[in-house]
């Protein structure tokens, strides 16, 4: 099962809004990920363990050749489906 590491400044409110559109999406394509939360300033010490990052913030760091996906538009609505399906195309195998 792939996983997935949301990540936001606090690890709490974004990351939250983003990892449940992304677990909605990926259900109703019957992909079972595992997702977890996380402050940015804990990527680097967590983001090897993870198939994909979702940042909703600024995010510079090293990810250990993790593909990172910008989150925000699953909060502003502009480009969510774009977003969503590169999620998707990660992890559907």
């Amino acid at each position: 099962m792939k996983k997935i590491l949301v990540a936001c400044g606090n690890g709490i409110a974004t990351s939250t809004v983003v990892a449940n559109k992304v677990k909605e999406y990926l259900l109703e394509k019957d992909v079972q990920v595992t997702l977890s939360q996380c402050k940015l300033m804990e990527v680097p010490g967590k983001v090897e363990d993870y198939d994909v990052l979702i940042t909703t913030g600024q995010f510079e760091g090293k990810t250990f050749g993790v593909p990172v996906i910008k989150g925000m538009p699953l909060l502003t609505g502009i480009g969510a489906d774009e977003m969503l399906n590169q999620v998707y195309e990660l992890v559907k195998d």
